[in-house]
């Protein structure tokens, strides 16, 4: 293929010449030229596993089409991808950017919506084409889409202050949100912001969830007040509280006061136990169903895409009310057992209660030690005889991994 457009392959398989597939393809750098001429496309980002974002110089690509780039060799440089001065990506910072177009002498106000890269004649990728569409004043009417070469186009080498996130959000619409926090770690605050101010409140809120604590604070400082309080209220309530306690004390205790009072309490509860005890890091809403449902009903609970799989491998069993703190906590009932059951057996009938809940305020440590005793991925955390939540592995990683791990080299 002599030309691809380069957010159309975002996510492309990138195979080693023995047909191993080594990653997929996540943007294209080149570093952007002072006349109005095509840049050299200096290489691809790789997303090779996550939190992993290597970079492969282009002489190291031997084919490209929109089902697979093939390597010309295996070995590859695994240091982590960072910009250079000067350097651009092209999914990252060139989508959106609002440039001029010459369209038979007449002037045409646009945005990109795409980048085409293609081999010159010395076998150097450049950048070719650039696919734009024409801004209109009417919100429901989409303006016309051009596809002009470069040397056409004014606005590309500028760092405009005026670009929108639209065509960013469409081509990362697919990752998973710890992949997007891995792409938004190498892009400028600005990019970061209208990024942010772009997505829906919801995938905000997984984004945020993924970040470092200093990448969390860093955006919300950038956002309206208003915004930053729904998205709290969206994000799962320990990882809010995660980053209310990164926020200084006055600025966490406004948040606090502003969020929806169902959605404060669960944080307040989180934020009341001291740091690096089982409180202070329980996922206050795992799975829970009163003795009196059928295995039935509780597999159709499991089933629910958005259940973490953590979550999702057992339910917690507790007198009614079901919302921690419960009623009385009876046991666990694991998924394993319920699909050997009978649909309409209940609940109470398949409760394990051989696992020893954890009290809230029982070292880190200690809830760790449970978890690998008894080879489990989620335990308890009961108060009283009252369920007020479960610590999962992942909960227990992300705290005991070393501060900025997502950011980590090795």
């Amino acid at each position: 293929m002599t030309r691809v457009y380069i957010a159309q392959l975002a996510g492309t398989a990138i195979f080693d010449p023995n047909g191993e597939q080594v990653g997929r393809l996540s943007d294209a750098v080149v570093r952007p030229r002072s006349d109005r001429r095509p840049p050299q496309v200096l290489g691809i980002v790789a997303e090779i596993q996550a939190f992993r974002r290597i970079f492969v110089p282009m002489g190291r690509v031997t084919s490209i089409d929109s089902d697979a780039i093939v390597l010309s060799t295996g070995t590859l440089n695994l240091r982590k991808f960072a910009t250079r001065p000067g350097e651009v990506l092209v999914i990252g910072q060139l989508l959106d950017r609002r440039v001029t177009v010459d369209r038979d002498g007449e002037a045409v106000l646009g945005e990109v919506v795409d980048v085409a890269m293609e081999p010159d004649k010395a076998g150097f990728w450049r950048l070719g084409r650039v696919a734009v569409r024409q801004r209109t004043k009417r919100l429901s009417r989409r303006g016309q889409l051009y596809q002009l070469p470069w040397e056409n186009i004014s606005g590309l080498g500028a760092d405009r202050r005026d670009q929108g996130a639209a065509g960013l959000v469409a081509a990362t619409e697919d990752l998973r949100a710890a992949d997007l926090a891995n792409l938004v770690r190498d892009l400028p605050l600005r990019r970061r912001v209208e990024l942010a101010d772009a997505l829906e409140d919801g995938r905000l809120a997984d984004l945020l969830e993924e970040l470092s604590p200093s990448d969390q604070v860093e955006l919300v400082h950038s956002l309206d007040r208003g915004r930053v309080v729904t998205v709290l209220g969206d994000m799962d309530p320990d990882d809010a509280a995660d980053l209310l306690n990164a926020l200084p004390t006055a600025e966490k205790l406004e948040l606090l006061s502003l969020m929806e009072p169902a959605e404060a309490e669960p944080v307040r509860q989180l934020l009341q136990y001291r740091e690096g005890t089982a409180g202070s890091i329980m996922t206050s809403e795992p799975i829970i169903m009163p003795p009196d449902a059928t295995v039935a009903e509780a597999l159709a609970m499991i089933r629910v895409r958005a259940q973490p799989p953590t979550l999702a491998a057992q339910v917690f069993v507790c007198r009614p009310p079901t919302a921690t703190p419960t009623g009385r906590y009876l046991g666990t009932a694991f998924f394993q057992r319920l699909l050997r059951e009978a649909p309409s057996e209940l609940l109470a009938s398949c409760v394990d209660t051989d696992i020893d809940p954890l009290d809230p305020n029982v070292p880190m440590l200690e809830a760790t030690r449970r978890l690998a005793a008894y080879d489990l991925v989620a335990i308890p955390v009961v108060r009283a005889d009252r369920l007020i939540g479960a610590v999962t592995v992942d909960d227990v990683l992300d705290h005991l991994l070393p501060t900025g791990w997502r950011e980590h080299d090795g």
